[in-house]
């Protein structure tokens, strides 16, 4: 094999490589955690968010979180219509989404963690209580 055979077939193994990545970057696409799909819309909004999470602050209504063995328990100082996130940071494909009211007088959130994995969560909730919106976010160890 000559010196021209060899630089053929390093540029065939080059660009065969380069092909794969690509192939690799398109396959992995939309499975990152840390980028936002519509993060722009969310840059215009931002004033919203800054507002509800304000109203947490200064209506003293910070959400009690309990862990226990089978779920997990947030506490509510209203009864409210809530939307929780619960976003892993290794995967999209393990992150929860649920809506809905509080549950009895205390007005309890119940989330079932018998399918979760163990780990650092990142929790955004959501909630509309008397007319106000509410933002809380926080990490949470499962």
């Amino acid at each position: 094999m000559n010196w021209g055979t060899k630089i053929v077939l390093g540029m065939i193994t080059f660009m065969l490589f380069i092909v794969a990545m690509v192939v690799y970057m398109f396959s992995v696409h939309g499975n990152d955690a840390l980028v936002d799909e519509d993060y722009y819309e969310k840059g215009i909004n931002y004033n919203q968010e800054y507002n509800a999470i304000q109203n947490v602050l200064f209506d003293k209504a910070e959400p009690n979180i309990n862990i226990a063995k089978n779920q997990i328990i947030i506490k509510l100082k209203d009864s409210a219509n809530y939307e929780i996130k619960l976003m892993r940071p290794s995967t999209v494909k393990n992150d929860i989404y649920k809506k809905g009211t509080t549950v009895s007088n205390n007005n309890l959130i119940l989330i079932d963690r018998v399918n979760m994995h163990t780990g650092l969560w990142f929790l955004e909730l959501k909630w509309i209580s008397k007319g106000k919106n509410y933002l809380f976010k926080d990490n949470i160890r499962l």
